[in-house]
């Protein structure tokens, strides 16, 4: 297969990236299969970090009032919403989709709660740095920094005082897989391994030898005096690593419905390219298979790429970008927040009865000024939310309009033709449904706007 359909470039950017514009699609038609690959690959070959100015966040707590610390600590909640709409706003502008997609799938896999915007923000760009690099580097990283190691207490492992969440969760959640070949044995040598592992004031990762428990340890059938970066380098020697991470890699990529012996030609390919994700990624998407039909259309998007995904061809600019966040809520994906260390898990929990409505109604929202009703404290977005006086005059107010633009004129611009099949073809990822293709008949098709935001607004635009 040297050449792609306009339905395969489309799964491509849509499981790869997020989504594709009328325009790119177009220039992509004339490319080879290779081309686009290369294309994907070359647009992600930088990797732009997140910044934001974090220097009000300075004091030392411990010498502050303690209505001093109560404002510091609004000040880095309100940072830490800051966070959250700079990456938004990178994942929607970006050329870089690869790479961010690629670090939004180990955001999850490295699941970390903290309103602590410093050391999230220097969470976020280890992963993006290592996103098409090498997934052992990542996870050295990613176990030294000071976000992992205060989420997982691994600052209060000491000699003779050990604390083993760091240790069960590095094999649980990030290498092996929950009761995948270790025992309560090994987490506990391995957290003897992982003493003295902290940071400075700074930062950076520091080696607390006076804290470290010096001795023979016995970590997955291997014994010797291990340090905290011995036992990652054990757990990445296990196959059964690269069989974890690849399984998860191809349930959000490819298909929610594993096919094992995929799943092993991939994991067999990570572990003997010392798991390289760019060779991971190659490997999937040079491949015919990942173009079958069965593939095509059939995971719910997150909220975040429902969002992204139509933002990103509408350029869509908000009033006031703190609605991005209430969106977010409401779906139940709040970047920054996820719900526990095990991530967000997915699939058809992303749906519920509000969630589905809401989804249903984003398009009409977001393209065509919908109303959203707020009818309760909790609803608002925290740009509303009030003291508690003015609360029941606010509430008095329950229909607020997300006030967003989006441009209409580059979006059909890039629009070859605007009947009712085309356009179908380009929203849609699968096939529509008879009740959907009713609908659609009964349309008119001459509003092609209205028509548009019809098909954004369909069940069958909430997979990709």
């Amino acid at each position: 297969m040297n050449t792609l359909s306009d339905k395969e470039i489309q799964h491509l950017y849509w499981r790869f990236g997020f989504g594709i514009s009328p325009s790119q699609l177009k220039t992509a038609r004339i490319l080879s299969k290779r081309q686009i690959i290369d294309q994907l690959f070359s647009e992600s070959r930088q990797s732009t970090a997140l910044t934001m100015d974090l220097g009000a966040l300075e004091k030392n707590p411990s010498e502050l009032s303690k209505e001093e610390r109560k404002k510091l600590r609004k000040l880095q909640r309100k940072k830490m919403n800051e966070l959250n709409i700079i990456w938004f706003t990178q994942l929607t502008t970006t050329e870089e989709i690869l790479r961010e997609k690629m670090t939004l799938f180990f955001h999850n896999h490295f699941a970390v709660r903290l309103k602590m915007p410093r050391v999230c923000i220097h969470l976020n760009n280890i992963i993006r740095k290592h996103a098409l690099g090498n997934f052992g580097d990542m996870l050295m990283e990613v176990s030294k920094s000071p976000a992992m190691l205060i989420f997982l207490n691994n600052r209060q492992n000491r000699k003779n005082h050990p604390n083993e969440n760091f240790a069960r969760e590095v094999m649980e959640l990030f290498t092996l897989g929950r009761d995948n070949g270790y025992t309560e044995k090994d987490i506990k040598e391995a957290a003897r391994a992982f003493t003295g592992w902290n940071f400075k004031k700074d930062g950076a990762f520091i080696f607390r030898s006076n804290h470290h428990d010096y001795g023979t340890k016995t970590v997955l059938g291997k014994t010797g005096d291990f340090t905290g970066e011995d036992v990652i380098k054990i757990l990445l020697k296990e196959k059964q690593t690269a069989q974890y991470i690849t399984k998860k890699f191809y349930q959000y990529f490819v298909n929610p419905i594993p096919d094992q012996d995929r799943i092993k030609q991939l994991s067999d390919i990570l572990y003997n390219s010392d798991y390289d994700l760019r060779v991971l990624i190659q490997s999937t998407i040079e491949s015919n298979w990942f173009y079958n039909t069965k593939n095509i259309g059939v995971k719910i998007k997150s909220p975040i790429e429902l969002m992204v995904g139509l933002n990103r061809p509408f350029k869509v600019k908000y009033d006031d970008p703190k609605v991005i966040l209430y969106l977010q809520r409401k779906l139940n994906q709040m970047l920054f927040f996820p719900p526990n260390v095990a991530g967000w898990p997915g699939g058809k929990t992303w749906i519920d009865n509000s969630t589905l409505m809401l989804r249903l109604k984003l398009a009409s929202v977001i393209l065509n000024s919908g109303i959203i009703e707020w009818n309760d404290k909790g609803d608002m977005p925290e740009n509303v939310m009030m003291k508690q006086k003015y609360y029941q005059k606010m509430k008095t107010q329950i229909e607020k309009k997300v006030k967003a633009t989006p441009d209409w004129d580059n979006f059909m611009s890039g629009l070859d033709q605007k009947d009712k099949i085309t356009l179908s073809h380009y929203i849609l990822q699968p096939e529509p449904s008879k009740i959907a293709k009713k609908v659609l008949k009964d349309l008119d098709s001459s509003d092609t706007k209205n028509f548009i935001v019809e098909l954004l607004s369909l069940p069958e635009y909430q997979l990709c």
